[in-house]
């Protein structure tokens, strides 16, 4: 390696391209989108946008239109059967989206400080919300919602530092959480009886702000960086490599969040009006199903 340069990464950035621009889109624009999740009924593209629109992008990119507003902050959004769910932080709250019907309802009262991301676990009928609680301070934690009565609860109340984007893993029985500030990925236990385990480290030492996570189809786990514009790929034998950058910050620009379409991985661009596409070369991790 040449002394100050960074290591190459896998994929060049000739494999991602611009899904969709919405700079000059009418009467929404897509601004400073940072959640962004595949409806696998229809493969169409949604993300949530600063102004608290939720827009739904047709399957091949060709339009966008507005489904729903909160009228505050999306942050990230996850699908789960018929229902988008989306993280608000201006109303500290996370909101459901019935897809087929457009109603918007907030799913509980409950008041967190920084809702972040949202998962969905429909064995146990859950939905687990990162709270990024602070910048200057770790603080709790996980939340964990019932998809049904909307009840919610602190299920994860150790300190995190800027817990952020989160991946249910393959079995169904732990949580991967991005702790920001801490430049690492941590794993929580989902144990017998439903209740958080033990976190504990297993990827460390990322760069400036690991912001999102994702999963494929073999495993192997996605880091998005808000900074630097770049995508880790962490591999089932615990390699850590840079998968894909943007030096220039403008294709791929502050990345929060991403969702996969097959082998098509698509990312929001918090600093930029557009959804990234790029191709992978291997499918995402399946949509989880009830047992």
């Amino acid at each position: 390696m040449t002394k100050g340069k960074s290591p190459a990464a896998l994929l060049p950035i000739t494999r991602a391209t611009v899904f969709f621009d919405g700079i000059f889109a009418e009467p929404v624009r897509l601004a400073h989108p940072e959640g962004v999740a595949v409806n696998p009924k229809d493969g169409s593209v949604w993300c949530g946008t600063e102004n608290g629109d939720l827009l739904r992008i047709e399957a091949d990119g060709s339009a966008m239109r507005a489904q729903a507003s909160t009228g505050g902050w999306i942050a990230g959004i996850a699908f789960g059967g018929d229902s988008l769910y989306a993280c608000d932080i201006r109303y500290g709250g996370v909101f459901r989206l019935d897809v087929p019907s457009g109603r918007l309802n907030r799913l509980s009262e409950a008041k967190l400080n920084i809702p972040n991301y949202p998962v969905v676990d429909l064995r146990r009928n859950r939905l687990y919300v990162s709270d990024s609680h602070s910048f200057q301070a770790p603080g709790p934690g996980i939340w964990a919602f019932d998809l049904e009565s909307g009840a919610s609860d602190l299920w994860y109340s150790e300190a995190l530092q800027f817990a952020n984007g989160m991946a249910l893993a393959p079995d169904g029985n732990s949580l991967y959480v991005v702790e920001s500030t801490a430049q690492r990925v941590v794993t929580v236990p989902i144990m017998p009886n439903g209740s958080a385990g033990n976190a504990y480290p297993v990827v460390s030492g990322l760069a400036e702000f690991p912001d999102g996570l994702a999963l494929d189809a073999v495993g192997n786990l996605y880091i998005s960086c808000y900074e630097p514009s770049q995508i880790y790929r962490w591999d089932r034998n615990g390699t850590l490599a840079v998968l894909i950058r943007d030096p220039v910050a403008t294709l791929i620009c502050h990345p929060t969040n991403m969702a996969f379409r097959g082998t098509q991985m698509f990312t929001s661009n918090l600093g930029r009006w557009h959804i990234t596409q790029i191709d992978i070369g291997v499918a995402g991790s399946p949509v989880p199903v009830p047992a």
